[in-house]
């Protein structure tokens, strides 16, 4: 749509996305209607958010009649696709969006999309102070001018940005799959970090996870780019769905037509059909683990394909200190450093975690579970982790898979706890000096906390308490 006057939209979720969406519509005209399935008194804070913004409230529920004389659905990220209201929307032929749809339909400057079920905030970021860099007119490169926006499921949602964006500018957006769902168009660069099973309890299946990823690459032409993991089996499986130029990233060797990113022997490189460009050792970046130096390769490609100048880029990545709350040092304690990962939402995350670790490991592991198996993470912990914490609600299926027998694997012990802060009491009764303490819950935060970001401040806290 790009007249929004007197159109009614209705959106589901009063969290970040829908209120910034309500916003933006209310502003171009359109009668907008907000449901949630909180209470008018639990929704206060939303309300005062959206103060002097001409809403309309149906608090505690989605109810049907909310689509009489509806022309659009919006879904707030996390909103699941399966609810009654969304079928009934379909069968009326009243069509679905969301916030970052909206954006598209709306933004006058290129764009880059990045996906993925792990590292997809880190590679964003980085690839925004890459692109920063580049434009700024203090930057290390003079070659581009505008401004830089970045958000999207991270962070600010672009929406609130998007009237001040203009032709020259650049939008880099971090893209969920909840998100791909409704989506009918792409960014110009598109690219997908890696797929592996997560948010089942969402999507339901693995393959219906991965065609909400696949989404990302859909409605590109020719004259677009796409970036995938070649490492990765999910991602690459998609190669055959590139309509505009691929550029991969990846520890393996490239083809020699390729063009993308590439590891060999401590080094970081770019491979342009034929050309190798040394970029900087691996002990010169600023974060642990092969899963970071992947996202670095990843940022490296998307940049390349961006067609960003290699000397911002190369600024960026020696100067990237990492991202809150992923594998975050907050205090040494007793000889004891202790680690916030609280983004691992997954035990596959949770795995690339704790391999970033030669020390010994006291692992924080539980929260809410999204559906997904945890034996590939009690194999791991049987080989490399010294004690496990269990807390949330997820603690029981963990600690069944802790339980079955496995042979090869080295003793460590397990201790359970109600919430977090009872598992930072006794992480350090257990932590000894050396030790690296390190939350990487393997399940969402929902069960206790608003989001991994309140988890990750509460961690903190807690263990800056600590004496």
């Amino acid at each position: 749509m790009e007249d929004w006057k007197g159109r009614h939209v209705v959106i589901l979720g009063a969290a970040r996305q829908g209120l910034a969406l309500a916003r933006w519509l209310v502003r171009h005209g359109a009668r907008v209607t907000v449901s949630d399935l909180r209470s008018l008194a639990e929704l206060a804070p939303a309300r005062a958010a959206l103060e002097g913004i001409a809403v309309e409230w149906s608090p505690g529920g989605h109810p049907l009649d909310l689509l009489e004389g509806t022309d659009l659905l919006c879904l707030s990220g996390g909103v699941p696709t399966g609810l009654p209201i969304v079928a009934a929307a379909m069968q009326r032929g009243i069509p679905l969006s969301n916030d970052t749809q909206v954006f598209m339909d709306a933004v006058p400057c290129r764009t880059i999309g990045i996906t993925g079920s792990a590292g997809k905030t880190t590679t964003t970021t980085l690839v925004g102070q890459m692109a920063t860099g580049a434009y700024a007119d203090d930057g290390p490169s003079s070659k581009v001018h505008g401004q830089v926006f970045v958000g999207g499921n991270l962070g600010d949602p672009l929406i609130n940005h998007v009237d001040e964006m203009n032709s020259s500018d650049l939008a880099i957006l971090e893209i969920s799959s909840f998100q791909l769902e409704q989506m009918t168009l792409s960014p110009n660069v598109a690219a997908v970090l890696n797929v592996t099973p997560n948010h089942l309890d969402r999507h339901g299946s693995m393959s219906a996870y991965a065609a909400a990823k696949a989404r990302i690459l859909e409605f590109q032409t020719a004259s677009d780019a796409a970036v995938l993991g070649r490492d990765d089996p999910g991602a690459w499986e998609l190669r055959s769905r590139v309509k505009g130029h691929l550029h991969t990233f990846g520890f393996s060797p490239m083809a020699e037509d390729a063009e993308g990113s590439y590891y060999h022997e401590g080094l970081l490189y770019l491979y342009d059909h034929g050309v190798d460009i040394p970029l900087l050792r691996r002990d010169h970046l600023h974060l642990r683990g092969d899963h970071n130096v992947m996202n670095v390769l990843a940022a490296f490609a998307i940049g390349h394909a961006a067609g960003l100048p290699l000397d911002a880029m190369l600024a960026a990545a020696e100067q990237f200190r990492g991202v809150p709350h992923r594998l975050e040092l907050v205090r040494e304690l007793h000889g004891v450093r202790w680690y916030d990962d609280s983004i691992a939402t997954a035990p596959e995350r949770s795995m690339a975690s704790v391999r970033a670790f030669e020390e010994s490991v006291v692992l924080l592991l539980g929260g809410r579970d999204k559906d997904l198996s945890w034996e590939d993470l009690a194999n791991l912990i049987r080989q490399r982790v010294d004690h496990v914490v269990l807390f949330g609600e997820a603690a029981g299926k963990i600690e069944q898979a802790l339980a079955r027998p496995a042979s090869g694997g080295r003793p460590y012990s397990i201790s359970r706890a109600a919430g977090l802060e009872e598992a930072v009491r006794m992480a350090a009764r257990v932590a000894e000096p050396g030790d690296v303490v390190l939350l990487a819950p393997g399940g969402t935060s929902f069960d206790e906390f608003s989001d991994f970001e309140e988890r990750g401040e509460k961690f903190r806290s807690w263990v800056q308490a600590l004496s």
